[in-house]
């Protein structure tokens, strides 16, 4: 990707703002020449409400939703030859000043997506927004393994070309969840921004935010995101990162590959021994669907967590279990006849053995490879640093 100097452009999406936009579009202005504003078919404008202000203006004939005019707002600024845009509410919640931080952002980090963590701390800040909040935080953790204070914030910096190749579908408030855990799933990488937030009391706060279809929308969304997170094929990447993976064939190259990708000698380890226990159990062609869950919920590697289970494959893990479940049901004697033929052929007569087995082998085996991967990546690490 060509490295140029960043160009910004500041996206004013505005649906029924008529007595708020003027004041957000005048600060703008102090700040920043550079502003469109997308009138999504709004009602509530007066006639020739922008005559008189220089900005660069686009009307929709009629509502078309908030990621709609996002994006009509990011096509018009790559015909422009911009390399950013900077969305920001019309209703006056954000504070227009704030610009200055995603600015400062992008010089730094030109090819991240920054979002605008907003302080909740004020009592007034509204508790279905609160919750709102965190509920979208969740489903992004546990869809990208990554963690951002504030999915929902409409203050944000893109870089066009995450816009311009991913391929986005929603149109509506669902859109800003849509295109973080995508882009995130291509590889840019997600950073938040601390800004201040300004909610007017109730009979003055205007939402166009439709209670039920958009939260149809927002669960709709989810459930694909999530059920495709799931799926262990390779998502579309705009930017190389992360590009290895674990081979149990070569586990001194593979720890310390990751360890020069900055992942710590215990996440390396935890996330090893997750793969170690899960694999152990009996979760019968569920192995890689399960690991992705839990891997992707508690932020460790998904790549470590499936390598090293690979080691759990039949026959020997398995058989262990068995031999291990009839040890205990049977007197404390050994299943002698056990083989990959008996596993294939009474995996599901000995299911109780191996279940069994397995919920004492499980957290054996994870705490065993957890202490040897751990020692191993430090001493790799201490190599490393000579």
């Amino acid at each position: 990707m060509a490295t140029t100097l960043p160009k910004i452009l500041i996206v004013i999406p505005l649906y029924n703002h008529g007595r708020t936009v003027l004041a957000v579009i005048e600060r703008c202005k102090k700040i920043h020449e550079d502003i469109l504003v997308i009138d999504d078919g709004s009602t509530d404008l007066k006639k020739d409400q922008f005559k008189d202000i220089n900005i660069k203006l686009i009307h929709h004939d009629q509502n078309c939703g908030k990621g709609a005019a996002i994006m009509t707002g990011a096509q018009q600024a790559i015909k422009l030859g911009f390399t950013h845009i900077v969305t920001m509410d019309a209703d006056l919640q954000h504070r227009p000043e704030d610009f200055e931080l995603f600015k400062q952002a992008i010089y730094h980090s030109p090819q991240s997506l920054f979002i605008g963590k907003r302080d909740f701390s004020s009592k007034t800040i509204p508790g279905t927004s609160k919750f709102g909040r965190s509920f979208s935080n969740f489903w992004f953790r546990i869809q990208t393994g990554l963690s951002t204070g504030d999915a929902q914030s409409g203050f944000r910096a893109y870089p066009l070309f995450v816009l311009e190749n991913l391929t986005l579908s929603e149109q509506h408030y669902s859109f800003e969840i849509e295109v973080i855990v995508k882009a995130a799933w291509a590889g840019v990488t997600i950073q938040d921004i601390d800004i201040s937030v300004h909610y007017p009391p109730p009979e003055k706060r205007i939402s166009h935010f439709k209670l039920f279809w958009d939260n149809m929308r927002l669960t709709h969304l989810n459930t694909r995101l999530t059920l495709r997170s799931f799926l262990p094929l390779p998502h579309k990447k705009l930017l190389k990162n992360n590009n290895y993976k674990f081979s149990i064939f070569k586990p001194l190259k593979s720890i310390r590959l990751f360890l020069a990708h900055d992942l710590s000698p215990f996440h390396i380890a935890m996330s090893g021994a997750t793969g170690i226990f899960l694999g152990t159990l009996p979760l019968i062609a569920l192995h890689t669907l399960v690991i992705l869950m839990v891997t992707g919920f508690f932020r460790l590697n998904k790549l470590v967590a499936i390598g090293t289970s690979q080691l759990c494959m039949p026959p020997v893990v398995p058989a262990l279990c068995i031999e291990a479940g009839y040890f205990l049901t049977h007197d404390n004697t050994f299943l002698t006849d056990i083989s990959f033929e008996t596993i294939a052929n009474q995996g599901f007569q000995r299911l109780f053995e191996w279940v069994l087995g397995s919920l004492i082998l499980a957290p054996v085996l994870s705490f065993l490879s957890f202490i040897t991967i751990f020692l191993i990546a430090i001493a790799l690490s201490i190599l490393g640093k000579k």
